[in-house]
């Protein structure tokens, strides 16, 4: 007796890589399971004020560069007359905007779309910073020295370093010596200027709280402090470490946050909106990021996707003829000529489908009838069929179109030599069997391409089959499963009614 461990273990396999895949892409790609689903992105944008002085102007702004916990979606400049380009200076990311000669109030806009993501980091330094050199002006040196003595008495980290100084500026009555120093500074820039002073790199940086529907908005400071290899926020006010969730980075102090060349009383303001979009469009948008997007069918021309959109579903079609004929046991016209017919629905919608499908068939039989007259050779019998049916559907096209049906033109999708085949196959079942077998096998044809339809049709299934192809796997273990069944059908137990009758 031949084992049958190889042929289950080969079942399990691609049950396995089918799901594991699947799950793989979801992961990776953020590829949502069901159609339809959507995630929150943050609409920001930002409002640039400033008078242009009749000549020449070049304006320049900061922008973010891989904020942590945040991923950039979509940008646009929506700037009437302007150029607008983004461009890389000394390692960071901004936005320029330029026109030839500009008068009186000028107001330039800049958009993007902001996704949270958990997995973006701040990439590390590929070189550690060093402490800046600071120099202080008469008797805020010694202060600066004694406030900073009395802060490393009562730390022992640069993290706790950094906390009791923000205390000490932040107090209700502040020291002499904190005093003197804020006349000249803000909390933020002042402890900046603190931490390099004990030989701690820190420097200032600019974020944006996230709040839906806020309007006219600054950025907020923050100090970031440079130990254990990587950087670390504080809240200068309240001490705070970490980088609040809806804080969204947007620059950082060593660079201008606006440059504007040829205008004056420039300012810059943000406003915040919290929208949704598609999950799956932020997939698509993303996909070459990723190791799965490399070889996914996004990569794929448009063209070419909307024929594997087709193609990908007919396993589908397949695995319900098979589960029809093995496990129902419905008789049908051909093996897989309900997929084929199924896929016409597909196109022409079902009502339509059945319709022409009926009355193609009904006219191929009659004319079918009087060939068999004519004692004509299979092969030129069957020619003949195709020439009669492909005349048929463009009658009927040209008929649907004169009534003003839509749908008239879209019969033509019927696979002409599967249907002129049929037409044969059903004539001389006729001869041989009767109209009732004939009846019989077109009836399931019809029943079995219904079902295809109705499963290929589900959005679920479109979406699953074309975003995640791996499951076919798991298909294909299904069929391979009702490959193995010899029991009885199911429409073969009436059969044993008789017997449940008398018990």
């Amino acid at each position: 007796m031949i084992s049958r461990v190889p042929f289950y273990t080969i079942v399990v396999l691609f049950i396995l890589a089918g799901l594991g895949l699947a799950m793989a892409r979801h992961a990776q790609m953020e590829i949502p399971f069901l159609p339809g689903a959507e995630r929150p992105v943050w609409l920001v944008e930002a409002r640039i004020d400033f008078n242009a002085k009749n000549e020449p102007v070049l304006v320049s702004m900061d922008l973010p560069d891989s904020p942590p916990g945040f991923r950039l979606f979509t940008e646009q400049a929506a700037s009437p007359g302007y150029g607008f380009s983004v461009i890389r200076h000394d390692g960071n990311r901004r936005g320029e905007w330029s026109i030839r000669r500009a008068v009186g109030p000028q107001t330039l806009y800049y958009k993007a779309q902001f996704l949270q993501a958990s997995d973006i980091e701040e990439l590390p330094e590929q070189t550690p910073p060093e402490a800046q050199t600071i120099d202080w002006d008469g008797p805020q040196g010694t202060a600066a020295t004694q406030l900073l003595a009395q802060a490393q008495q009562r730390s022992s980290t640069p993290q706790s370093l950094t906390r009791e100084l923000i205390k000490l500026l932040n107090q209700p009555e502040p020291g002499q010596n904190a005093a003197l120093l804020l006349q000249g500074h803000t909390e933020a820039d002042l402890l900046v200027k603190l931490l390099n002073q004990a030989g701690l790199p820190a420097r200032e940086s600019q974020g944006l709280y996230l709040e839906d529907a806020r309007r006219r908005q600054s950025l907020s400071s923050f100090v970031e402090v440079y130990a254990d290899n990587r950087w670390l926020v504080f809240d200068p006010k309240t001490g705070e470490q970490g980088l609040p969730d809806n804080v969204l980075m947007w620059h950082k102090k060593g660079v201008s946050l606006l440059d504007v060349n040829g205008g004056s009383g420039s300012n810059v303001s943000f406003s915040i909106i919290r929208q949704t979009v598609p999950a799956l469009q932020l997939a698509r948008a993303q996909a070459e990021e990723h190791g799965f997007g490399q070889f996914s069918i996004y990569q794929l021309p448009i063209e070419e996707q909307s024929m594997f959109k087709l193609l990908l579903l007919l396993p589908i079609g397949a695995a319900a003829v098979v589960f029809m004929r093995i496990i129902v046991g419905v008789k049908t016209s051909g093996t897989f000529m309900p997929v084929l017919i199924a896929v016409a629905f597909l196109q022409t919608s079902l009502l339509p489908g059945i319709v022409s499908f009926i009355t193609v068939v009904a006219l191929g039989l009659l004319l079918r009838g009087y060939l068999s007259r004519l004692n004509l050779l299979l092969v030129a019998r069957i020619a003949t069929l195709v020439i009669l049916v492909v005349f048929i559907i463009a009658i009927m096209s040209i008929v649907g179109y004169q009534l003003g049906f839509n749908t008239g033109m879209t019969i033509t999708f019927f696979p002409m030599i599967i249907m002129a085949w049929t037409i044969e196959r059903m004539s001389i079942l006729w001869e041989e069997d009767g109209p009732k077998e004939v009846l019989k096998q077109g009836g399931g044809s019809l029943l079995v391409a219904i079902l295809a339809f109705l499963a290929m049709e589900s959005k679920l299934v479109s979406h699953l089959t074309f975003n995640f192809p791996e499951l076919h796997f798991v298909l294909l273990a299904m069929i391979l499963l009702m490959g193995q069944y010899k029991g009885y059908k199911l429409t073969e137990l009436k059969r044993f009614k008789a017997m449940v009758d008398r018990a």
